[in-house]
């Protein structure tokens, strides 16, 4: 178990300015800070001082330091410190029981994806080993739970890809099931009929690529958006393919798809299983395929824990509350199968009891 122990050091270059945008409003960010990764920060001035276990003090201070380098002004202004900028330099702190050591080397050897908007990094360890899979496969699926990165990360893959020239288009696709409801008939042309459905793809395309960008590589069918219905009977040479909700297709559907792949091609294929929104009694087709593609060479699985989730804190504890109220539904389940099963087996026994004394009775008065 680890000791307390208290660490001190100092921030440089001083600047009040942004000293105060590293603090926040009313010292926001240092309290956020402590109560997620347990420890006790003080400060006068630029000198710190943080209290707590050896692993978690040492890194706080390496948190810190680098929001600091955040700050760093550029062209007369300071960048601001974020709520969402605070959240990610915890999650890229690590957790209680991280070494420090094994995050310092894992962290220095991180993949990072290079747009004109920008240069984005994988946020953790399952992340890295997702970049890396999308990279180095033909075929790769993101599957688990919302918020941890796996369709943002697909899409800034093939941004990069495309960018570096290695394909010449990007499609993107998804079933158009509706979430539990119903929204009848959508007026427009294919592609505004399905906008609503690939809203969080076109999302991050304009961050990464800018608004007027995409909607150039759109007309230009650089970048193609299609319902996966439209897929069969295509070959899809030199793209980069992104089937996002993919637990909302049918197993003919997920077969339809993965075949589509032509050469210099690569796909990703994002999905939670933990909500389909397919007709009751229909298996989802990610559910089977990854029973049936475990063993392939060229395709890789990475699986998505409420630990990688990097939303809001209170995304991860909603995931992890649903998954505990399911798992403790199957087991009240089952304890209910298991209670009439033995209630059945009961009940035969003693009507076999009751028969095997009738026929002695029977045979008795004979």
């Amino acid at each position: 178990m680890s000791k307390n122990t208290s660490i001190n050091f100092e921030l440089s270059p001083t600047d009040n300015n942004r000293l105060a945008n590293l603090c926040g409003a009313m010292d926001d960010n240092l309290k956020t800070i402590e109560r997620r990764m347990g420890v006790e920060i003080s400060y006068r001035s630029h000198e710190f001082k943080v209290m707590g276990k050896v692993i978690n003090c040492e890194a706080v201070k390496k948190l810190l330091i680098n929001l600091y380098l955040e700050t760093e002004i550029v062209k007369g202004k300071s960048k601001d410190i974020s709520d969402k900028m605070v959240h990610l330099a915890i999650l890229d702190a690590g957790t209680l029981e991280v070494d420090i050591n094994k995050l310092d080397a894992k962290f220095d050897d991180i993949l990072t994806i290079k747009t004109k908007r920008g240069v984005i990094k994988p946020r953790n360890e399952n992340q890295q080993d997702y970049v890396k899979n999308v990279i180095t496969n033909d075929i790769s699926f993101g599957v688990g739970v919302a918020g941890t990165g796996k369709t943002y990360l697909a899409v800034a893959c093939a941004v990069e890809a495309l960018e570096r020239q290695e394909i010449r288009r990007i499609l993107l696709t998804r079933p158009a099931v509706e979430a539990g409801e119903k929204l009848g008939f959508l007026p427009g042309d294919l592609s505004q009929k399905v906008d609503p459905y690939l809203r969080p793809l076109y999302d991050a395309l304009f961050e990464m690529l800018g608004f007027e960008k995409v909607e150039k590589l759109i007309e230009r069918n650089v970048i193609e958006v299609a319902p996966l219905a439209y897929m069969r009977g295509r070959t899809l040479n030199d793209a980069f393919i992104i089937l996002d909700e993919s637990q909302n297709t049918t197993v003919e559907q997920m077969k339809m798809f993965l075949t589509r792949i032509g050469f210099n091609s690569r796909a990703v294929i994002t999905g939670d299983i933990t909500q389909v929104d397919l007709p009751r009694g229909q298996k989802s087709g990610l559910r089977h395929a990854i029973d049936v593609l475990d063993d392939i060479p060229g395709v890789s699985f990475n699986f998505f824990q409420s630990k990688d989730v990097v939303r809001h804190p209170v995304v991860a504890r909603i995931v992890d509350a649903y998954d505990a109220f399911e798992q403790k539904e199957n087991r009240l389940k089952a304890e209910k199968q298991q209670r009439k099963a033995n209630e059945m087996a009961n009940a035969a026994n003693s009507f076999s009891e009751n028969s095997s004394g009738n026929s002695d009775e029977s045979s008795n008065e004979k």
